[in-house]
């Protein structure tokens, strides 16, 4: 009972710090980002489902910081905390991966096989759902241990260099104000956004490589902020604003 209780109070306070988060990041962002960050949103006829991607996953652990700590749970993490924030907000979403455990075919005998198979059926996932955006979580990695900061690319769709201009300018404003890097196209070796009929982007949260950041990624705190973050986003986005 104890621990139901813990869990139950542990995930109101993180509901109620991302509902403040959304509350204040909407005040303070509406009125710089214009009327583009509903696009091709605004004319469509029934609500939008959010796909949220949490990145690598089962064998594929993503990058791994210093000590030890593997992207795969960074990212399914703050995908976790996204997509309770939306449901929270009543939102429609999905995720692509609800643990850090794969349910691979027999078929699928070699990693690499294994990891086609995983990057397929995400896409299948995608381009079945009717109306569907998507965010794709991940964490970056740099031999140098200085670079910190977030990073947006883009999928060649309607609809996603908008999305992915309004998420980086949200994270940069709010997170590292200092960060001069702009959203950028997804290269070709994305094979995720590149295969994708929907708008799309991927979100480097932040360098696993550079100590300091990584234990920020690994807070419950921080990886909240960040969902609250892409959570104010996609709600700009899809809202048109008059």
């Amino acid at each position: 009972m104890y621990s139901s209780l813990k869990r139950f109070f542990r995930f109101r306070r993180i509901a109620i710090i991302s509902a403040l988060l959304f509350l204040a990041g909407t005040a303070i962002i509406i009125a710089s980002v214009g009327s583009k960050t509903s696009l091709a949103m605004a004319a469509r006829q029934t609500p939008p489902m959010l796909l949220i991607d949490a990145g690598h996953g089962g064998l594929d652990g993503g990058a791994v910081s210093s000590d030890g700590v593997k992207e795969s749970g960074v990212n399914l993490a703050i995908a976790q905390k996204l997509h309770d924030l939306c449901r929270f907000l009543g939102e429609a979403c999905m995720l692509t991966r609800s643990g850090e455990a794969l349910d691979y075919p027999p078929e699928a005998k070699t990693v690499r096989e294994k990891k086609l198979w995983d990057q397929n059926r995400r896409i299948a996932q995608v381009n079945a759902t009717e109306n569907a955006l998507l965010i794709s979580i991940h964490q970056n990695l740099y031999p140098d241990p200085r670079p910190s900061g977030t990073q947006v690319f883009y999928a060649g769709t309607e609809g996603s260099q908008a999305f992915a201009e309004l998420t980086h300018e949200n994270l940069r404003c709010h997170l590292c104000p200092e960060n001069r890097r702009v959203a950028v196209p997804a290269k070709d070796t994305i094979f995720l956004l590149r295969s994708i009929h929907c708008p799309a982007i991927l979100v480097e949260c932040g360098f696993l490589s550079n100590p300091a950041e990584a234990d920020k990624l690994t807070s419950a705190e921080y990886q909240t902020e960040l969902a609250a973050i892409l959570c104010v986003s996609y709600l700009q986005f899809i809202s048109p604003l008059s």
